[in-house]
C-alpha cells in the first residue's frame, strides 16, 4: 500500500456490531438505543440482543446497524463514550 491510498478495510455499507456494557440498574437500554437509532435508524427487535450478566448486576447489549460510513461509526461511538450509563462501547 503506498502512501496516497487511505481507502477502508471496511467496505461500507457493512452490517456491524455495536458493543454496550453498563449496570443493570439503569435504562441502559433505552438510553443506548436512542443513541443508535439517532444516528442509524429505527431498528428491528432482531438487530437487539441483550445479556445480563451472571450475578445481575451488568447489562450486555448487542446492536447489529447497517453502517454507512466511518464517520457515522465514530459518531455512535463518541455520543455512547460520552453517556453516563455506558461503561463500556465496543
Amino acid at each position: 500500500m503506498n502512501g496516497s491510498d487511505h481507502r477502508s478495510p471496511t467496505d461500507y455499507p457493512t452490517e456491524f456490531p455495536i458493543k454496550v456494557m453498563g449496570r443493570q440498574d439503569g435504562d441502559l437500554a433505552a438510553l443506548t438505543r436512542a443513541i443508535i437509532e439517532r444516528h442509524a435508524g429505527p431498528l428491528s427487535a432482531d438487530h437487539v440482543r441483550s445479556r445480563v450478566s451472571a450475578d445481575g448486576n451488568f447489562l450486555a447489549l448487542t446492536y447489529t446497524i447497517t453502517a454507512q460510513s466511518k464517520a457515522q461509526l465514530d459518531d455512535i461511538y463518541r455520543e455512547l463514550t460520552a453517556c453516563k450509563a455506558v461503561l463500556m462501547a465496543l
